[in-house]
C-alpha cells in the first residue's frame, strides 16, 4: 500500500513562499490522482489542488489557482505544492492524499505539515 508523507511546512511572513512535498513509497503512486488539502483551525478540511498520475492535468480551488502550483516528479515519487504570495488565511495543516474520486481518498489521512503565515 502506498504511504504518503508531507513535509516542507513552517512559519513564513505574509507575502512569502513555501514549497510542500508529498513523498510516496510504493510503485503504484503514479496510478492515482494526488491531491493537496488543508485544514485551518476550527474549520473543515478543504480542497487545495490535485494533479493526475501522469502530471498532465491539474485542478485548483478558485481562491488558490493564481498563487499555488502543483507539480509531480515521478522519478522521485513526489508531488509538490509551490505556494507564493502567502496570506495569513493560508494558515493550517496541509495534507496530501491519493484520490479515488472527488470525495474519497485511498487509505487514510497522514500527519500533514503545518503552515503558519504571520501578518
Amino acid at each position: 500500500q502506498v504511504q504518503l508523507v508531507e513535509s516542507g511546512g513552517g512559519l513564513v511572513a505574509a507575502g512569502g513562499s513555501l514549497r510542500l512535498s508529498c513523498a510516496a513509497s510504493g510503485r503504484t503512486f503514479s496510478m492515482y490522482r494526488t491531491g493537496w488539502y488543508r485544514q485551518a483551525p476550527g474549520k473543515e478540511r478543504e480542497f487545495v489542488a490535485s494533479i493526475s498520475g501522469t502530471g498532465g492535468t491539474s485542478t485548483y480551488a478558485d481562491s488558490m489557482k493564481v498563487r499555488f502550483t502543483i507539480s509531480r516528479d515521478s522519478t522521485k515519487n513526489t508531488v509538490y505544492l509551490q505556494m507564493d504570495s502567502l496570506k495569513p488565511e493560508d494558515t493550517g495543516v496541509y495534507y496530501c492524499a491519493n484520490l479515488l474520486s472527488a470525495t474519497s481518498i485511498v487509505g487514510s489521512w497522514g500527519q500533514g505539515t503545518q503552515v503558519t503565515v504571520s501578518s
